[in-house]
């Protein structure tokens, strides 16, 4: 993981696939699709397109580093014309920081031409790679977006259909992901037989969409339909949607992650409000121990509705304490805890009169390496709060994460190599408390789910 100067955990990226009738343009959409998925990466934004009534090869791209604003301009909007197409926003965890890495992957082969978006991890894609390598392909990828690409095509050969290839291929994978994969004809969403990254169906009018989050097919005007469901492949042509689920099932495993910080708080994930979650996780922690004090305020912006349910549950009045600066652009590395808290002071600032001569119940999503809480909590004293008290509404991150989500090594997670009460100290907290992992019932229900960063129980 990247120091950066939020200290905060990333996901890989974001997915967002439009198919409209022939004669409409979907680049539109697709940048404001990708827009509203800007949290989920913002190193690098792509987009490829084409038409389905041109030439079998006609995919045009346009990728490059930095946010979806800074990748894409008008004239390129215009250039990228056509009826399909898909779209990406990427923070990298496996393959590196640069332009070779950004996504879509788009290629030619023998047969046509596709392009392909990513988000999850392929944790065996080193083991066929070296495949790929021995039958004379793929000698120079760094990424296991390209590796999934080229099994796909290495499966077309064979194969009587792009859908047949895309189910060979991904019968040939372990992990977590959520693929659109776009010939010039068709459209296709595959979600991992564990469902541990979210894919979503929608509507536009005539146009159908598949993106990472549902909020992303509402913010562009579309009307969502449905989660792709574990281990489904959807695909979309001017017939309409066709779904098949062509694998075993394996048992469900959905990142609870994206419940506590990942995803927007106005998305629904598999039947559940991110939202709704958020406020039931603030409420397990006010059941969980009582704090004598004056306010109950959120870190912007998963804390906030985490500390609305706290408040609801404690009877303690809810604050905003913290005024968030929208426009300082990307994390940047911060070698110095000097430089990390003078970064985190420029993202978000205290309204003094709200926390002065008061006793703060300061609530957060999680702990990484603690940098940035302490900072935080040292402004908080600075703007004149008598006590703070820290409650975290996820359990302690003890062990990484193979799927996707960017989780350190347990060297680097505070809580993996000290004790609550030692954590509380270097934060400088008057009080720490997390949320327990059975509190997760609470948040989503029955909903299956993979919690292996805190309890060390991979499903994959």
């Amino acid at each position: 993981m990247r120091e950066s100067f939020d200290d905060k955990l990333h996901e890989e990226c974001g997915v967002f696939g439009v198919y409209a009738p022939a004669g409409n343009n979907v680049s539109g959409d697709i940048y404001y699709g990708l827009v509203a998925l800007q949290h989920r990466g913002q190193e690098s934004a792509g987009m490829s397109v084409s038409d389905t009534e041109g030439p079998m090869g006609n995919i045009t791209t346009k990728k490059d580093m930095g946010l979806v604003s800074e990748v894409f301009n008008k004239k390129d909007l215009k250039e990228l014309s056509g009826n399909i197409g898909v779209g990406h926003v990427r923070y990298s965890t496996t393959g590196g920081s640069t332009p070779e890495n950004a996504q879509p992957i788009a290629m030619n082969y023998i047969k046509g031409s596709l392009a392909l978006v990513h988000n999850g991890n392929i944790v065996n894609a080193k083991e066929l790679k070296e495949e790929q390598m021995y039958r004379g392909q793929a000698h120079y990828t760094t990424s296991d977006t390209e590796v999934l690409a080229y099994e796909i095509i290495s499966e077309r050969v064979g194969a009587p259909s792009i859908e047949e290839a895309v189910i060979r291929a991904a019968a040939k994978l372990k992990g977590g992901y959520a693929c659109l994969v776009m010939s010039p004809r068709k459209l296709l969403g595959i979600r991992d037989p564990y469902g541990l990254k979210p894919l979503a169906l929608g509507k536009k009018g005539d146009a159908y969409i598949l993106s990472s989050e549902s909020a992303a097919i509402r913010s562009v005007g579309g009307e969502f339909i449905r989660d792709v469901e574990p281990g489904e492949i959807v695909t979309i042509t001017d017939s309409g949607v066709e779904s098949i689920r062509p694998f075993a099932d394996t048992g469900r495993a959905h990142c609870i992650f994206e419940y506590i910080y990942f995803a927007r708080v106005d998305s629904v994930i598999d039947g559940i409000s991110v939202h709704d979650a958020r406020i039931r996780a603030g409420r397990a922690l006010a059941k969980s121990d009582k704090v004598d004090a004056d306010i109950v305020v959120g870190v912007p912006d998963s804390g906030l509705a985490a500390a609305e349910g706290y408040s609801y549950e404690s009877g303690l009045p809810f604050s905003l304490a913290f005024h968030k600066n929208s426009y300082i652009g990307r994390s940047f590395i911060k070698p110095t805890d000097e430089e990390r808290r003078i970064a985190v002071q420029m993202k978000q600032s205290v309204v003094s009169s709200v926390v002065s001569g008061k006793r703060v119940v300061l609530i957060d999503d999680s702990i990484v390496r603690g940098t940035t809480i302490r900072a935080i909590i040292e402004m908080l004293r600075e703007a004149g709060a008598l006590e703070v008290h820290v409650r975290i509404s996820s359990p302690p991150f003890l062990y990484p994460c193979y799927y996707g989500t960017d989780v350190p090594s347990a060297g680097q997670l505070i809580a993996s190599k000290h004790s609550t009460e030692e954590v509380r100290k270097n934060i400088g907290a008057d009080s720490l408390a997390y949320l327990k992992t059975e509190d997760f019932a609470s948040m989503v229900g029955d909903l299956p789910i993979c919690s292996a960063c805190f309890d060390n129980n991979y499903p994959v």
